[in-house]
């Protein structure tokens, strides 16, 4: 993925994005934003997954007796949201001239640094087979964001990619926060069942659908020969012509819609963003449109 997506022009844009967010919305993530917050009061209200740094007096020792695991007490006006981004980074992502895994870099890095001004810890995933691996973790505030989000740099696009296998067996935390899907979902694995799991933690769902200029509106004609992006022992030899590409939109009108139901049925969001769409178009206008963004 070169050159570099994440550069200082990079890097100045999203700051302008964000400005452009705050003066314009308030700016935060729907979700847990709205409930009480949590802090200082001696009231209790919760529990999480120790993170290494956290204040060790506040951890709970009669928990740790009962399930080996380390917990630590949440008190009013005290909860820390954390926000989980995962990019599919399947060979499929590099296809079509605008570069899908450029885009989906870009919309990682921004919704990043939003959730790190608002406070929030971030960390980021990529989906490669059926693993998540981690690529930035635990990201809190400005500095930490500008000393590791250029690591989305090295992100290589190859292979395939199961988004359910890769979800259901890694901490994806409870209740605490959002967690953004980006990918462009053409794929034969499942990945309803990752939109369920998360639900099922008390989660709040983005799913980022990415497809290129050439997906959404192919001009190929005559007789062509296409080969899977992540499988080419599975070709497609037809001669295209109005009727077929006819057809293609229909099963690309239920897939995508397919995607949004899964997630709006889980009390979910879901946008569908170009590969050459603007930033600022998927930010103040769609992400702000359907709520995400308050």
């Amino acid at each position: 993925m070169n050159p570099l997506v994440v550069n200082e022009e990079f890097l100045a844009e999203i700051e302008l994005l964000q400005t452009l967010l705050k003066n314009n919305v308030a700016g935060r993530f729907g979700g847990n934003h709205q409930s009480k917050t949590f802090g200082s009061s001696p009231e209790f209200a919760d529990y999480r997954d120790y993170i290494p740094g956290d204040d060790i007096t506040k951890l709970d020792w009669n928990a740790y007796a009962r399930f080996e695991k380390l917990y630590l007490k949440l008190y009013l006006d005290e909860r820390q949201v954390h926000t989980r981004i995962y990019i599919d980074a399947s060979r499929s992502m590099s296809y079509g001239k605008g570069k899908k895994e450029v885009q989906a870099v870009k919309i990682a890095a921004a919704l990043a640094y939003i959730s790190v001004c608002e406070m929030d810890r971030v960390s980021v995933y990529v989906i490669r087979e059926n693993r998540a691996e981690e690529v930035i973790s635990n990201m809190l505030g400005r500095e930490a964001f500008y000393n590791n989000i250029g690591k989305l740099n090295d992100i290589v696009f190859d292979g395939n990619s199961s988004i359910s296998e890769a979800i259901l067996p890694s901490t994806v935390g409870y209740g605490d926060g959002l967690s953004v899907i980006i990918s462009d979902f053409l794929t034969d694995n499942d990945f309803s069942a990752a939109i369920d799991h998360l639900a099922t933690k008390k989660r709040d769902i983005l799913c980022i659908q990415v497809l290129s200029r050439e997906e959404l509106n192919p001009k190929s004609r005559g007789k062509m020969h296409f080969f899977d992006s992540e499988d080419p022992a599975k070709f497609y030899r037809k001669n295209i012509n109005r009727e077929i590409i006819r057809a293609y939109k229909q099963a690309l009108a239920y897939a995508t819609g397919r995607i949004r139901e899964q997630c709006l049925s889980r009390g979910g969001y879901y946008i569908l963003a170009a590969s050459h769409e603007p930033l600022g178009d998927i930010f103040l206008d769609k992400l702000v449109s359907t709520g995400v963004i308050k």
